[in-house]
């Protein structure tokens, strides 16, 4: 992390229990040392085991994941992230309308049978991302599931976890799988318009589609994180934070990039 990147982020971190007189020992490790080591080892892709010395032993960063993914404090610094980067560029902090889609990927041989599974459409046998976007690409969920769970089977939980959490969404653009009785669901249940955004069947080679582009992209910059090109998470609890990990990069990196009015 640059020291212009964590000029962005320290007045954005989770405080932590000591410091709000809930009891707990100070942090052996400096925060920023600690984001460092995690945002290397998504960016690399590297096992834990295989931590530079340049950084804490591996075991201490490993804890300090577990203790930021099971306490969703990682979610809770991404979500900071988020509203900070929609404000930047003129924005209101909470979306409106997003963008929901899947996405499958190959599980390593650390994936237990109960958390994988067939994906016949792609033919990949792993796990399966389901996510909903805002429209600027920002994740506002993410849920893993086995590669052979159905879209809208997943979706009927995501969206209702989404919708709880960001109360001014209204609207959702999703592609042809998401069609059915997911549509009246999302609006008895959660006031939510599902808007399908089918591809035409006179349509011949790539086609840039309204609005499902822009969750593709947010597919890509997984990609280029090397610890998301496969799932090599044996809980899919850690396989999804690992994803916000992974858009705490993008925003990090977003937020100190020189910009009008910023030196």
């Amino acid at each position: 992390m640059t020291d212009s990147e964590w000029a962005q982020v320290r007045r954005l971190l989770p405080v932590p229990a000591w410091l709000r007189g809930r009891g707990g020992q100070p942090e052996a490790y400096c925060h920023r040392t600690m984001l460092g080591a995690i945002r290397y080892l998504v960016d690399n892709g590297i096992k834990w085991r295989a931590m530079p010395g340049d950084f804490p032993p591996w075991d201490r960063v490993y804890a300090f994941f577990r203790r930021w993914r099971d306490h969703g404090l990682v979610r809770e610094f991404h979500d900071r992230l988020r509203e900070e980067v929609r404000e930047r560029l003129g924005r209101d902090a909470a979306p409106t309308a997003g963008v929901i889609d899947s996405q499958s990927v190959k599980a390593d041989a650390v994936v237990g049978a109960d958390s994988r599974g067939f994906d016949g459409g792609k033919l990949i046998n792993g796990r399966k991302r389901h996510v909903v976007v805002d429209t600027l690409g920002l994740l506002l969920g993410v849920m893993v599931t086995a590669a052979d769970t159905g879209d809208r089977t997943a979706a009927h939980v995501l969206l209702g976890q989404v919708a709880d959490m960001h109360h001014r969404l209204e609207l959702v653009w999703a592609d042809g799988g998401y069609t059915g009785s997911l549509v009246e669901h999302c609006l008895a249940a959660f006031a939510l318009v599902l808007a399908i955004v089918k591809r035409s069947d006179d349509m011949r080679g790539f086609v840039v589609l309204p609005k499902r582009w822009i969750v593709e992209r947010f597919f890509a910059h997984l990609m280029r994180t090397r610890r998301l090109v496969r799932d090599f998470e044996r809980r899919t609890a850690s396989a999804e934070a690992m994803v916000y990990w992974s858009m705490t990069l993008l925003m990090t990196r977003r937020l100190a990039r020189p910009g009008p009015g910023r030196g």
